[in-house]
């Protein structure tokens, strides 16, 4: 199992990490990612990561990691383009189809062996179902 975090640098190894968990053709909240990395993490820290990413842009899919709402950060250069290419469906508002498109997080299989939390279930739904968050 993975420990905690010593340092900036460990927290945001762990953000990304995350993010690679999410798959093509569906997204994530800034907030989900922060609740799989736990210690503390939230929204803030996981947007300041991403931000961080400079080079590794290129193999971490920022793209996917988007607001609560649906919404794409004002600093999001081509991440509507590139959601659009991996299928992702938008609405008038400009907004991701959260019902459509929304990660429901990694199996607690994944994140058991690799130090990080599932995603807490929707109280509506079974245990086998797809998961609605936040």
């Amino acid at each position: 199992m993975t420990q905690s975090p010593r340092d900036e640098h460990d927290y945001f190894e762990r953000i990304y990490t995350a993010t690679e968990q999410v798959p093509w053709g569906k997204v994530a909240t800034y907030g989900d990612i922060a609740a799989m990395v736990g210690d503390g993490c939230d929204a803030r820290v996981v947007g300041h990561a991403l931000g961080a990413l400079g080079a590794r842009s290129a193999t971490v899919p920022w793209q996917r990691i988007i607001n609560r709402t649906g919404g794409i950060s004002l600093t999001g250069h081509g991440q509507r383009e590139r959601l659009e290419a991996e299928g992702v469906t938008f609405d008038e508002r400009g907004h991701v189809n959260m019902d459509a498109h929304h990660w429901s997080g990694p199996s607690e299989e994944w994140a058991r062996a690799n130090g990080f939390q599932t995603l807490p279930r929707a109280p509506d739904k079974p245990a086998s179902a797809q998961l609605r968050l936040f």
